[in-house]
């Protein structure tokens, strides 16, 4: 029997003598509503589109699998509610409730399980949230250019570096303003190591596109690799001035104090924004705010700082319930 509230709560009645053989395993559950929902993300389109309409459609594609695995995780709960339910003609009746309201701690715990599954497992999402607002212009009009960083997307793909970095050096070569060529090749640079020349690359494409907002975070990330980490920060906030309230800014200078300076107190105080802006715009990234939020509390725990941790999160109207 199933019953349906003004509230969207409902009521599922359970017999479980005739239903306890089905009960549901959560984890291979959850393994395939994510495995649905990546193929769902996989049919997005994300060429030439603003990353936050990339976002949304992401989020259609984890909700509509969202209320399976609400019901499939209720349902993984049956045989040990029964112990205590009563009788109905001689069958254990059980109620379960299913909270449909998107802002319930039910609905939200299940969306979270599958986008960390995803994060972990779905390489079309990381595809799709790594996209940076791109723009049809910034594809190059040569078509030598256009030619030699096709070779070079292919040599990256058998991670051949130094075959990709002949090949987009050609490409800058033949049309000096193709960002995208100077963004890769300073990629390829950053694979091998080759960090000053990765720079260099990143501020060219910058001088073609003042607001690129690839180079813009990667530039940071190279400082990071030499561990210059003062450097790094204000690299951040220079993306933050052309790209102000980005949360890769807060995440970004967070991991820095994090990993680079050691500065636990400072690194909770950037993630925690970075995580909120994550959640209010539903990103997938909000898991990797959330990692290093439980590595930054098992530090302070083991100081004595449990307090100071809550005192930060409370700050950022963060609830830690």
């Amino acid at each position: 029997m199933i019953k349906k509230q003004l509230t969207t709560l409902i009521a599922l009645v359970i017999c479980c003598l005739s239903f306890a053989q089905k009960t549901p395993n959560n984890k291979k559950l959850i393994q395939e509503l994510s495995d649905n929902a990546c193929k769902c993300v996989d049919s997005i389109e994300i060429f030439n589109r603003d990353k936050s309409d990339i976002i949304k459609d992401v989020h259609g594609c984890i909700d509509k699998h969202t209320g399976a695995l609400q019901l499939g995780s209720l349902l993984s709960t049956v045989d040990e509610l029964s112990k205590n339910a009563p009788e109905v003609d001689g069958k254990k009746e059980v109620n379960i409730n299913l909270d449909l309201d998107k802002d319930s701690k039910q609905y939200i715990e299940s969306y979270n399980e599958i986008e960390r599954y995803m994060m972990k497992n779905c390489s079309s999402l990381k595809d799709a949230v790594n996209v940076a607002e791109s723009k049809i212009e910034k594809v190059t009009k040569n078509d030598e250019a256009l030619d030699f960083y096709h070779k070079a997307i292919e040599a990256s793909k058998k991670e051949d570096w130094v075959e990709a970095i002949k090949n987009y050096e050609r490409a800058v070569k033949k049309d000096p303003s193709y960002t995208y060529a100077w963004d890769n090749l300073g990629l390829c640079y950053r694979r091998i190591g080759e960090y000053d020349k990765a720079l260099e690359a990143y501020k060219k494409s910058l001088e073609a596109d003042p607001a690129g907002k690839m180079p813009l975070q990667n530039i940071p990330v190279i400082y990071i690799y030499k561990k210059e980490y003062q450097k790094a920060i204000d690299a951040y906030l220079k993306l933050d001035k052309v790209h102000p309230g980005d949360p890769e800014v807060y995440y970004g200078i967070g991991n820095v104090y994090f990993s680079g300076i050691k500065d636990d107190e400072k690194a909770l105080d950037y993630i925690c924004k970075a995580y909120r802006i994550y959640n209010d715009q539903k990103s997938p990234y909000r898991t990797d705010a959330e990692s290093i939020l439980s590595l930054i509390y098992k530090n302070m725990k083991e100081k004595g700082q449990t307090e100071k941790f809550k005192e930060i999160l409370k700050k950022n109207n963060i609830d830690i319930k």
